[in-house]
């Protein structure tokens, strides 16, 4: 009875991901489950493929084989051949529209201001009008306190500030997952067990 009642809160499933480049498998047969409210962070070496996971989860990059699926909705599947298919069209858009990534770099928009880098997405990916978002969108940077910089240009902002616009940026879609990849500092820190 607990088990039937856990599936509703799960967020993320991944089974048997698998994913190569050329050779190299980079993925053998990842499988990870995520419910609702946890973290789950994950870690290894330079190359050990933890960014490939997080590519592969947004479909940044596509999976040879496996299966994934976000709060219950498939995004790819295996065939019976062994092949890696994915839903099409509309199907794709809602399953990749409930996760968010930060990426590394943040990949702000140079040319547009803090809170033009915010409302873009909501206005031209979800057709919300500006008038809409912006309300929510000050709520977000008022949260990663940069209230007082909407109208500066990420050249004019620290490494922080930009990491913090760049997180307000995905909070401003409403995902219902949020995909952290890899800062190049935390590589460096030593693991303790």
């Amino acid at each position: 009875m607990a088990d039937m009642q856990n599936k509703d809160d799960i967020m993320l499933q991944v089974r048997g991901l698998r994913k190569a480049f050329g050779g190299l498998e980079v993925l053998k047969g990842i499988d990870l489950t995520v419910r609702q409210g946890e973290v789950l962070a994950i870690i290894g070496p330079s190359g050990s493929g933890k960014s490939t996971l997080l590519r592969c989860l947004n479909k940044l990059e596509t999976v040879d084989s496996g299966s994934i699926q976000v709060e219950g909705r498939p995004l790819v599947t295996t065939d019976e051949k062994g092949q890696a298919k994915y839903v099409e069209g509309r199907e794709e858009k809602k399953v990749l529209s409930c996760m968010g990534m930060v990426f590394q770099q943040f990949n702000l928009f140079p040319h547009m201001t803090v809170m033009e880098n915010l409302i873009e997405a909501p206005v031209h990916v979800q057709g919300m009008k500006k008038s809409e978002i912006l309300p929510y969108a000050r709520q977000l940077l008022s949260k990663v306190g940069l209230s007082d910089r909407e109208d500066y240009y990420p050249s004019q902002l620290s490494g922080g500030q930009q990491q913090r616009v760049a997180i307000a940026r995905a909070l401003a879609m409403e995902p219902k997952v949020m995909l952290f990849r890899p800062l190049p500092w935390t590589r460096s820190l030593p693991v303790r067990c």
